[in-house]
């Protein structure tokens, strides 16, 4: 619960994640190595050898105190001088305050350890990685000590960091690679399902680590047997429908030898009878028929609204927005909408259609001005067979309950959704069919 803040600023994808727990523990440990590094090579390697450079600045100065007691010490400071490689000058203006870059660690730890055991330290100079200088008061007045960076602190002290950072990255990158490899049977795994749920069959075959390939063969039986569930019920329901057309053929047949004062009644019996049959043959093929292809959901819409109003329906076109295609069922969608059209003009006296087609989504509007669907029911309207009373159903002829059933399927089917509401601007039912792209 006490990270639950933390969740806002994590990455959503697996390769992201993933990466995350790769890079991180890398990271930290390049942290702790590098902290480790300096506190160890900075510091305690630094503070030595500047201690030993110490010890010979003093001995310098101490021989330069000697010179007024005659020539033979002049002869000593030399010979110190030149054993310890150190230059040595006098007369040198006032050098000011101590120099050193802004990067060079290491020189804070030189000019700390020189104050503390050289008396006298009047300024350290820390130009460059090469060469150093000290100045000191003596005896003869301010004394310039000049002598070799690398005495005093190690050289090139940041190779170890390089080295630590360079293999740090290659280890990053060959472990990305492999990472990669392993996730790749996931996204193909993943792609699978999403094409499945959106109506399409993927060729995939399971790969990967031990439980991916688990996940990847449950994921095939589940496939195989939702397939064979539709199969078997398109089957059943199509059978059904077409052996019960052979009797209301014999019935039409045997009705039209009749009178048709006597025959009217029956007559319209069959032919809703008819209708009924019609409705489960398109609720048996579902959002299967067809296959898949890039169509223009904006057209299509156009197409069917002009059919309809061609046809005597008081329906219009609303807003249109975008262009492009889609890969849809078109003969599928093509359903889903006809149904929604007519629901739309039968409950209501006019219908409008809107389309929306944006970066992420496909949004298919059909909006009337008829009693509308209460809130309680519309989760309801949307089953199979479910027919809502009473005021949907009044005089408005025999139904099954099947066309807004049969559009929730075919929206589910390409990766959709059905959504019921009520029409801000003409009062009634607002149906959405929503598409992600």
């Amino acid at each position: 619960m006490m990270f639950n803040w933390l969740k806002r600023y994590m990455p959503r994808s697996l390769y992201a994640r993933a990466a995350l727990i790769l890079i991180l523990p890398i990271v930290m440990l390049q942290l702790v190595v590098t902290t480790a590094f300096i506190q160890r090579h900075f510091e305690g390697v630094t503070d030595q050898m500047t201690r030993a450079v110490s010890r010979e600045i003093n001995l310098v100065v101490d021989a330069v105190n000697d010179l007024d007691q005659g020539p033979p010490q002049d002869a000593e400071l030399a010979e110190v001088l030149d054993l310890l490689d150190i230059d040595l000058r006098f007369d040198v203006p006032d050098p000011g305050e101590n120099l050193r870059r802004w990067f060079d660690f290491s020189g804070i730890v030189v000019i700390r350890t020189l104050n503390e055991y050289v008396p006298g330290v009047v300024r350290v100079d820390l130009p460059n990685n090469r060469r150093m200088r000290v100045y000191v008061e003596t005896n003869r007045g301010l004394a310039q000590i000049e002598f070799e960076r690398k005495r005093a602190s190690a050289r090139n002290p940041h190779q170890m960091l390089v080295v630590m950072v360079s293999f740090g990255i290659l280890m990053t990158v060959i472990s990305f690679l492999y990472m990669r490899n392993q996730l790749r049977p996931i996204t193909r795994l993943s792609r699978a399902a999403e094409a499945f749920g959106r109506g399409r069959h993927v060729a995939y075959s399971p790969g990967g680590a031990i439980e991916v390939r688990a996940a990847g063969n449950a994921f095939l039986d589940m496939r195989s047997r939702i397939e064979r569930q539709i199969e078997q019920r398109t089957m059943m329901l199509s059978g059904v429908s077409h052996d019960l057309r052979t009797p209301l053929t014999r019935l039409k047949l045997g009705l039209s030898l009749l009178d048709d004062e006597d025959v009217e009644p029956l007559v319209r019996d069959v032919e809703d009878m008819q209708r009924l049959l019609d409705e489960f043959l398109s609720f048996a093929k579902g959002a299967s028929e067809g296959d898949v292809e890039d169509i223009d959901p904006v057209a299509l819409v156009r197409g069917l609204v002009e059919d309809s109003a061609r046809g005597g329906s008081k329906i219009t076109l609303g807003n249109v927005s975008g262009e492009g295609n889609l890969p849809l069922r078109e003969i599928g969608l093509k359903r889903a909408i006809e149904n929604l059209i007519g629901n739309a003009v039968r409950y209501g006296t006019n219908a409008k259609v809107s389309v929306e087609l944006s970066n992420k989504f496909l949004r298919i509007r059909v909006e009337d001005d008829g009693p509308g669907i209460p809130p309680e029911d519309r989760e309801e309207a949307v089953k199979p067979f479910a027919r809502l009373e009473p005021a949907r159903n009044q005089n408005r002829g025999l139904g099954v309950g099947l066309g807004l059933a049969i559009a929730a399927d075919i929206a589910r089917a390409h990766g959709g959704v059905l959504r019921l509401g009520e029409s801000e601007t003409m009062g009634g039912l607002c149906a959405d069919i929503v598409i992600a792209r």
